[in-house]
């Protein structure tokens, strides 16, 4: 074989290793900070898990150091915080966000949904889910980035 031939064929092979990765190997990692006795912290980590995301866990007795850290204010707080690539992710966000988040890269601290809204990743139950917001935030601005009953998606706001 020619040594063309030997190099069309190293890059053949090489661009469908490219193109051929799992989603996994591509996966962002998630950092979650919950407390140890939290169910429904891990429920939204599978949740993550299932959306193609690695998750590192870390439990804490207490997350107040950590959202003060990160700038998360009491009225977007839940039950878990959560850092990926430089933003905070305070709640049951829903992947999506997440993912629509990384892709736009805006100039803010994150996004939260605060509380614990029956029906959002993490939170599912038998009843009728509520209705949230998904809230992006930065020092003391905060505007609704997308609507959401339970999982499905409501409405999206104008991009940022």
């Amino acid at each position: 074989m020619s040594a063309l031939g030997a190099l069309m064929i190293a890059a053949l092979i090489a661009g469908m290793m490219l193109f051929s990765a799992s989603p996994t190997a591509n996966a962002q990692t998630v950092t979650v900070h919950k407390t140890p006795w939290c169910g429904c912290c891990a429920a939204w980590v599978d949740h993550l898990h299932d959306e193609g995301f690695d998750v590192i866990v870390k439990e804490e007795e207490d997350l107040t150091p950590i959202r003060s850290r990160l700038g998360v204010r009491d009225e977007l707080m839940s039950c878990h915080t959560a850092e990926v690539a430089g933003y905070v992710v305070e709640g049951h966000v829903p992947a999506r966000e997440i993912r629509r988040l990384l892709e736009e890269k805006p100039d803010v601290n994150g996004v939260s949904v605060p509380g614990m809204p029956q029906g959002s990743p993490g939170m599912e139950t038998p009843n009728a889910p509520d209705r949230y917001d998904v809230i992006i935030f930065s020092g003391e601005d905060a505007r609704t980035y997308a609507s959401y009953r339970g999982t499905q998606l409501v409405s999206e706001p104008a991009r940022p």
